[in-house]
């Protein structure tokens, strides 16, 4: 029987940390539903009660339909000199709902004296009774040992009886944090080999930093010595230069060391996630990623591309197909239509009756991703370009023109400040033409407002579509002003979010065409016929 190695995704918080990333409510949740759809087991939501965006979320995540994986609240030990029962950021993490709670403690006795500046004893007492309490309130408690590969190598006595005081009062976890990112895997794995013969019986977990460039080599390590709990973040993204890579680690796990994470049929939905949650944090998955980059499993002209098709296993350390990425010859692309057809199957496209136009279609997808589009989280722009070369997508409106005019009321001198935009389209619905004008704080917010005013008369489901995330990424800064941009939508209805794309040098011109994908296929979800 292979062994289960639970894993922990930290990327809404630990990832949010990094820099150049900032997520919204509706990235947060996203995020959580494809991880969920993945099969991590627990997803650690933020700080309750740090700022209205996490406390937001703890509401709205209750209301998800989530089939696996559990939410975790993080936060830390009561206070020194309060009790656990008095602790107000105790309390926040119950009131979160969260049915995980992770608290994070000390556990090198230098930072115990020169960071929390009381008394090594006190310490011990913040532990014990921060995680009895929170298990007397029926949570299960993860135990994050802060910098404890550090406090090990400078005590280990009192590294130990940390942990054990967390053990001794309950934690279900005690996951030992590389905090600083500088040990070595020899170092990890004797360390947790030693905190496993020091705690029979207790599940214990891997929290690493990539400092030293061993994250994921460290959590490995640590699983060999005896953890069965793996925390880490999508892609590796965190603070400084990142944390375990969450993904990389599952693949590794999976294919090489015989251990059971999320299972070989979620594992071929590996590249897809790291694709989604980096477009979704407006990132770009590296090239030469592990498993999941364009590169992983491309081959250049010469040896190897004429032996990939005889040998594979030469030149390619695991199957692409088992992570859903796919071999790449640098002169002519092997294509991947079963996963086209399964992705269209998912937005009620049925390819299979279509054989002869996937590739086709799949052609042009690769076309446009080489212009600067990415379908991983354009779900309606892609249900829309399935339709369109199905010959069945008809347009329930076209546009003849649109202007728009940004205009500074004040006078600030040679800074804008408080500019409006007023956006004028004309559009055709059937035989109908209308002109209409809208105005918002910006040209997109201006542009839908007057694309509402023309066609919701007409579509009223319009009026229940809302504009909720605005993303733009200029794909080439090296051209400067003439840099093609990327523009990515999130539109959200009653029955869920949907992510649509433009792609233009002129950003205004982008933005349009994400707009008209993003209501067209709100439109063709709810069944609604062109007039």
């Amino acid at each position: 029987m292979t062994q289960k190695i639970l894993t922990y995704d930290s990327t809404l918080r630990d990832g949010e940390q990094s820099e150049g990333i900032t997520l919204s409510l509706e990235d947060k949740l996203r995020i959580v539903e494809r991880l969920d759809a993945f099969g991590v087991d627990a997803i650690e939501g933020g700080f309750p009660a740090s700022n209205p965006k996490d406390i937001a979320f703890f509401e709205r995540v209750q209301e998800l339909p989530l089939k696996h994986a559990r939410i975790a609240a993080f936060g830390s030990t009561c206070k020194k000199g309060v009790a656990a029962a008095d602790d107000q950021g105790l309390a926040d993490l119950l009131a979160s709902g969260a049915p995980i709670v992770t608290i994070v403690g000390k556990t090198w006795d230098a930072q115990v004296t020169r960071a929390l500046l009381t008394t090594l004893d006190e310490n011990l007492r913040m532990i014990r009774d921060s995680v009895a309490h929170l298990k007397q309130q029926g949570r299960e408690v993860v135990f994050d040992a802060e910098h404890f590969f550090d406090g090990y190598k400078a005590n280990p006595a009192y590294a130990l009886a940390c942990v054990r005081a967390a053990s001794e009062a309950g934690a279900d976890s005690i996951d030992l944090c590389e905090t600083n990112g500088g040990a070595l895997p020899h170092e990890v794995g004797e360390i947790v080999a030693a905190v496993a013969c020091e705690l029979p019986g207790q599940r214990i977990g891997i929290h690493c930093h990539n400092d030293s460039g061993c994250a994921v080599a460290n959590t490995l390590a640590a699983v060999r010595a005896g953890a069965t709990q793996v925390q880490g973040t999508v892609n590796g993204f965190g603070e400084r230069v990142g944390n375990c890579d969450l993904l990389t680690t599952i693949a590794d796990l999976e294919l090489k060391m015989g251990c059971t994470t999320v299972g070989p049929d979620k594992l071929r939905q590996l590249t897809s996630v790291s694709q989604f949650v980096a477009e979704t944090c407006n990132m770009a998955v590296p090239a030469h990623h592990p498993y999941t980059g364009a590169s992983a499993f491309a081959h250049k002209g010469g040896l190897h591309a004429s032996a990939i098709a005889r040998f594979p296993e030469a030149y390619e350390h695991a199957r692409p197909e088992s992570v859903g990425n796919a071999t790449r010859m640098l002169v002519s692309e092997l294509a991947g239509k079963a996963s086209l057809v399964a992705k269209a199957a998912s937005l009620g496209v049925d390819l299979a009756e279509h054989p002869e136009q996937a590739q086709a279609i799949l052609d042009d997808i690769k076309a446009r991703e080489a212009q600067g589009y990415s379908y991983e989280v354009a779900d309606g722009s892609l249900a829309v370009l399935l339709q369109w070369h199905l010959g069945t997508y008809r347009p329930h409106f076209t546009l003849e023109s649109f202007r728009v005019i940004v205009d500074d009321h004040e006078d600030t001198g040679a800074r804008a400040k408080d500019a409006m935009s007023e956006a004028t389209i004309k559009i055709h619905v059937g035989d109908e033409r209308f002109v209409a004008t809208g105005e918002g704080t910006g040209p997109v917010g201006a542009l839908d407002n007057a694309l509402r005013l023309a066609i919701t008369q007409f579509f009223p489901e319009v009026a229940g579509m809302e504009l909720v995330d605005y993303k733009v990424r200029i794909l080439d800064e090296n051209v400067g002003t003439g840099a093609i941009t990327r523009v990515v939508i999130t539109t959200r209805d009653a029955d869920g979010t949907w992510g649509t794309i433009g792609v233009s040098e002129n950003i205004i011109e982008a933005s349009w065409n994400a707009l008209v994908d993003s209501i067209e296929y709100g439109l063709m979800r709810c069944n609604v016929p062109p007039s």
